[in-house]
């Protein structure tokens, strides 16, 4: 007879994992035999469970990744350069916490923004805010921007994300006015969060694709000193992945 009341006021106080778990226990026999301290652990846990995995689910909304990756699912075992035991300490997060960054590169079709996804994937599960960005996308929204009040919400938004992933930087050169909008994003979150960048140019020739050297001195100080890195190579993956070219046929 409590069962209906009690269900009402959990909902009303907010307490959705506690009003399933309840319910469930219920219907349960074995749970009948629980005393009180076990019967409201495994409450709390449908509670904590369930408030983790809408912490989660906003949390992705927000990232808006392009893939939807986890680092369950990386594979290991294509010939690609992908150290094993790097990436899974990197899956831990501990890295986005001590703000340190992450420069992923290598050819076309090597899986890194997929990587960089499932990374970010990872963060929003540990309740990390996370937000990504193509960078062909972020300059053309900058170059909109500015000059009105929405160029100064942007950087404010990429200031804000705990894991910043900037995915496919270059080939091509930085404009003038690329550069400084690098830098103020660059500026705004040192030593505040954490950085993704991939890209199919080697780290060594970021400076010359920034083009002002003072720029590029001040970006790469900021960005690489304190990095990990992923070096990616081989063939592509989705070259493999394709089927086989049916034979031609014989003419007769």
């Amino acid at each position: 007879m409590l069962a209906h009341p009690t269900l009402e006021l959990l909902h009303t106080l907010g307490l959705h994992g506690l009003a399933k778990g309840f319910k469930e226990l219920e219907h349960k026999p074995e749970a009948r035999g629980l005393d009180h301290a076990e019967w409201l652990g495994l409450l709390l846990e449908y509670e904590l469970t369930l408030r983790r995995q809408k912490q989660f689910e906003t949390r992705a909304r927000a990232a808006r990744l392009r893939h939807a990756a986890a680092v369950e699912d990386v594979n290991y075992q294509s010939p690609r350069g992908l150290d094993r035991a790097l990436f899974l300490k990197l899956g831990a997060c501990d890295w986005i916490a001590e703000r340190r960054n992450l420069l992923i590169t290598g050819a076309s079709g090597l899986g890194k923004s997929w990587l960089a996804c499932a990374l970010g994937q990872k963060a929003c599960r540990e309740n990390m805010s996370v937000l990504y960005t193509r960078m062909p996308r972020l300059f053309a929204d900058l170059a909109i921007a500015h000059g009105d009040a929405r160029y100064g919400r942007l950087l404010r938004s990429f200031a804000r994300a705990k894991l910043l992933i900037l995915d496919d930087w270059g080939p091509e050169s930085l404009t003038p006015e690329q550069a400084r909008d690098l830098l103020e994003i660059i500026e705004d979150r040192y030593d505040k969060g954490s950085l993704i960048i991939t890209s199919q140019v080697p780290v060594d020739r970021w400076h010359d694709m920034i083009g002002i050297p003072t720029l590029a001195d001040a970006i790469l100080d900021r960005v690489v000193h304190n990095a990990y890195r992923i070096e990616l190579s081989g063939e592509s993956l989705r070259k493999r992945a394709a089927p086989p070219k049916p034979a031609p046929e014989k003419k007769v």
